[in-house]
């Protein structure tokens, strides 16, 4: 790319349209950073006046706005797509390798000319905007806005969590000369481990580009799989690798809304450091199995596994019924010579009752009881 200089053509009065850069992204030359380095290079013409430098401003409407010689069409409509790139795809339109292109899995019904929104290494796979939006890609890209993007990354060895900031000061240090901390927000949680390997996420928020297999070989975890499951708000989700759709729009909506926050805004969203959802739904599987495992662990004694305060077994109270001992209220009698051995059992033979509608306690008689007779060694009672 030539040097810029100060431009000469006669559109430099910011009130005849929008930008130069924006007309060509919007008509779907490419984005905003390509077009301005196009305009760089004598490559574009307006009215017949070739644009040597920026900023230029143009009304699309009556301006003869040629790039390459040729005309521009009417700006199409805005396509934004989201696609699950597989490995072994280039994100660039153009591969003088002749590799297979991620553009060319989508087959867009609009037939418009669609471009990634920054890149996705030919190794790597995940998440992938395309668009024609010339404007919106440029925000998400351009390193000023430092757009976050997040990455499941499957490293060899287990990962301890006491290693998590010694791989943050290797991988997100600061350029030569302005420390060893870790900054721009980039974190990395560990989700997943065993002896053989570990699952991190890994987010990036800062601007410099990062040979994160290189660095990660280096501090002993080489990167087996990489893939990118998130980019500013929008989440890989409901895809499979291959398959795209177009963003709905409430996705695309927030997506505005990140990409052309203010400063302020920005630099908010920098400051947080919140783990990806991954590691918030792990955290939670985690929490659960504590519980369960807390509800399953056995006690004694009535005691439980966190205070020590025994239960006192308190027995249920016990209803007194109509045939229990105590609700016997014996008649009074008197005392008489009658001994044990002197109720023969032909004594009890002769005694005939009628238990039929006897509704009080036990021994007692209704009316209906027929005469008996009386034990030996005490008068009948006179009825």
């Amino acid at each position: 790319m030539r040097r810029r200089q100060s431009p000469t053509h006669p559109y430099q009065d910011d009130s005849r349209g929008p930008r130069i850069q924006k007309v060509l992204a919007d008509a779907g030359v490419g984005s905003r950073r390509a077009c301005e380095e196009a305009v760089d290079e004598g490559r574009v013409t307006v009215n017949g006046h070739r644009i040597d430098g920026l900023p230029a401003w143009v009304d699309p409407a009556k301006d003869d706005i040629r790039f390459d010689g040729r005309r521009l069409k009417a700006a199409e409509r805005h396509v934004y797509v989201m696609l699950f790139k597989p490995k072994g795809y280039v994100s660039t339109n153009s591969d003088p390798e002749g590799r297979p292109r991620a553009i060319d899995i989508v087959r867009h019904p609009s037939h418009a000319r669609l471009y990634a929104v920054g890149r996705l290494d030919l190794d790597a796979s995940g998440l992938l905007l395309l668009t024609n939006d010339g404007e919106l890609a440029n925000r998400l890209t351009h390193p000023r806005f430092e757009m976050a993007k997040g990455y499941e990354v499957m490293v060899g060895g287990r990962v301890e969590d006491s290693d998590v900031q010694r791989l943050e000061r290797a991988v997100f240090r600061s350029p030569a000369g302005e420390g060893e901390s870790a900054s721009g927000g980039s974190h990395l949680v560990v989700l997943k481990r065993d002896a053989a390997r570990s699952l991190l996420y890994m987010e990036l928020r800062e601007s410099r580009n990062r040979d994160v297999r290189t660095l990660m070989a280096r501090l002993g975890h080489p990167v087996r799989k990489l893939r990118r499951v998130r980019m500013g708000p929008l989440q890989l989700k409901g895809l499979q690798a291959g398959e795209w759709r177009e963003l709905t729009p409430k996705e695309l909506a927030i997506l505005r809304e990140h990409a052309f926050a203010t400063p302020q805004q920005r630099a908010a969203r920098k400051s947080e450091r919140r783990p990806s959802p991954a590691a918030a739904e792990e955290a939670k599987v985690a929490e659960r199995a504590a519980q369960a495992a807390a509800k399953r662990a056995p006690s004694r004694g009535g005691r439980t596994s966190g205070a020590r305060t025994t239960s006192a077994r308190t027995p249920a109270p016990r209803t007194p019924s109509s045939r229990t001992p105590s609700s016997r209220t014996p008649s009074p009698r008197t005392p008489s010579s009658r001994t044990p051995s002197s109720r023969t059992p032909s004594a009890r033979s002769g005694a005939s009752r009628s238990r039929t509608g006897d509704s009080g306690p036990r021994g007692y008689h209704s009316k209906s009881t027929t005469a008996r007779t009386a034990p030996a060694g005490r008068a009948p009672r006179k009825r």
